[in-house]
């Protein structure tokens, strides 16, 4: 089938308009194109982790999945995952974000790095250059996500090219603990608004992770906004997974007032 369009209107008149490219289980829009998987590979990257310890918190397996908001939950889950590893903050080796609290700690992967340092320091791995291709940890990352080629991501990381169909399947791989740790904490592996959050408590059955550039993974499922943009996301979730309430998202003034909307179609 076609690519799917998604329609931004403000009052009757369409502003804008994203063409989205999915794979679901039953149907399939666009084209396979390739993608860069960033921050849906998570719960992928967070395997290591999770295979050291036999004690792990559903909080500390859920922030090293999360693309976090800095949150006060958020953040103290970092603290522990920093505090299990023998790490401080300064050991991350990710930047900073404008407008984010707590300098490294607050940024939106600090939970992944956290446990990237907990994974090595349990294997007894140097933690330092814990992200670097040729780490064991990242050699090890890049076993479970397949024989894929590699570029950098936001956060210093691999991250990993592969097809939309492809993407589409990467969840079965995530062993049963990480995916119960999200279930269980879904909202410290996106937070208030965000779409995988919402998406997790509406469908709780599914895990659920955004990454960047308009990419979003779910259990059979991948879309790819071919502009980049998340905002024409919720709308295709509605309209494949048929959840009414993310059909139509509301386009807000400055005064709060609804304006317009987003939905999938001309």
């Amino acid at each position: 089938m076609d690519a799917l369009r998604v329609t931004v209107r403000r009052g009757d008149v369409v502003e804008s308009s994203h063409r989205v490219h999915a794979v679901a289980r039953d149907a399939s829009y666009g084209d396979d194109v390739l993608c860069l998987l960033r921050s849906s590979a998570k719960p992928i990257q967070a395997i290591p982790l999770v295979d050291a310890f036999d004690d792990l918190d559903d909080d500390e397996i859920a922030i090293a999945c999360a693309s976090h908001q800095a949150e006060p939950a958020q953040l103290a889950a970092v603290r522990k995952l920093l505090a299990r590893a023998g790490a401080t903050v300064d050991d991350l080796e990710h930047g900073t974000q404008p407008g984010r609290p707590e300098g490294k700690l607050g940024h939106n992967c600090s939970g992944k790095h956290a446990g990237m340092l907990a994974a090595c320091r349990a294997n007894g791995w140097p933690l330092r250059g814990y992200r670097l291709p040729k780490h064991p940890l990242q050699r090890r990352i890049h076993e479970l996500v397949g024989g894929v080629e590699y570029e950098t991501d936001g956060c210093g990381v691999p991250t990993f090219a592969t097809t939309l169909s492809e993407a589409a399947a990467l969840f079965d791989r995530v062993p049963g603990r990480i995916r119960r740790a999200m279930q269980a904490r879904p909202e410290l592996v996106g937070g208030a608004g965000a779409d995988d959050t919402d998406l997790m408590r509406a469908r709780p059955e599914l895990i659920a992770k955004r990454g960047a550039e308009g990419l979003f993974c779910a259990d059979r499922l991948a879309v790819k906004v071919e502009d980049g943009s998340a905002r024409a996301i919720r709308p295709v979730l509605g309209m494949l997974l048929a959840l009414d309430d993310f059909l139509r998202v509301p386009v807000s003034n400055s005064r709060g007032e609804i304006v317009g909307e987003i939905t999938v179609g001309a």
